[in-house]
């Protein structure tokens, strides 16, 4: 069974650096780490693969400057390779911009049987690459899954839901968002790290891709940011003292704030 792993690299949360004021985005000119949500999808699809008893696990991201640290930890945690797509063309692209780039580094992983992501990044939050890399692939997709099986050519999963989970069912090929949670990910052992040096790690840029540059970055994006400000300091609230009223003025303030 071959699965393929969407993983992004961020700017280290404990560490994230700054807002570009010129182009109002994350700079991203340092080392990059993985970020923590796609580890998740990194164990399950190892698990799954081991569980099939055979197969690999291939690696996508796209990332500034040809970085590869966050790339690094999760071979280290057992991948096979990986696919980095890196051109300064991409430079401010918005979700679906990202998605092209995705879903055709993905199509040269050939046999893939399974595409897992996270659910979202976390220097991103929107929640919407899955889904878009699925619709440009023309394949089914799960979200939220907090539970993954494999068999007869199908993915049985559990999807998460504010009070349980659906048990759903889709044919393979598919794409499948995984939950925070969903397994707890191995840490990489020396050995892997080690070996993670070794492991190919295919670089490309849109060109190679056959992606037009106005397709993406800044030229491509359906979006723009045209203003960044420290997020305000909270001021103290109101103190209401009881004395007999306090329910008319609380009924008012509420009202005041079009809460009512």
């Amino acid at each position: 069974m071959n699965v393929v792993v969407c993983v992004k690299q961020i700017p280290d949360p404990a560490d994230p650096g700054a807002l570009d004021p010129d182009t109002k985005t994350l700079k991203r000119d340092t080392k990059l780490i993985l970020d923590e949500s796609d580890s998740y999808g990194v164990e399950m699809a190892l698990q799954l693969v081991d569980a099939a008893g055979g197969g690999e696990v291939t690696l996508v991201s796209m990332a500034p400057n040809n970085e590869v640290g966050g790339i690094r930890t999760a071979l280290a945690m057992g991948a096979a390779k990986a696919i980095l797509v890196s051109d300064d063309a991409l430079q401010g692209s918005d979700a679906l911009g990202t998605a092209k780039v995705l879903a055709a580094a993905i199509g040269r992983a050939e046999g893939t049987d399974l595409v897992i992501t996270g659910t979202e990044s976390t220097d991103g939050y929107t929640g919407t690459v899955p889904q878009q890399v699925a619709e440009l692939l023309g394949l089914p997709s799960i979200t939220f899954a907090n539970h993954i099986e494999i068999g007869d050519g199908k993915a049985a999963v559990h999807r998460q839901t504010e009070h349980g989970y659906d048990e759903c069912e889709v044919p393979l090929p598919a794409v499948v968002s995984v939950t925070a949670g969903v397994v707890e990910p191995r840490y990489p052992s020396f050995k892997g790290i080690m070996a993670a040096k070794s492991k190919p790690v295919d670089e490309l840029g849109i060109a190679d891709l056959g992606i037009d540059a106005a397709q993406v970055g800044w030229a491509g994006a359906g979006q723009e940011i045209v203003e960044i400000e420290p997020e305000p300091e909270r001021e103290a609230g109101e103190i209401v003292e009881d004395e007999g009223d306090a329910h008319e003025r609380i009924v008012a303030f509420l009202d005041e704030l079009k809460v009512l």
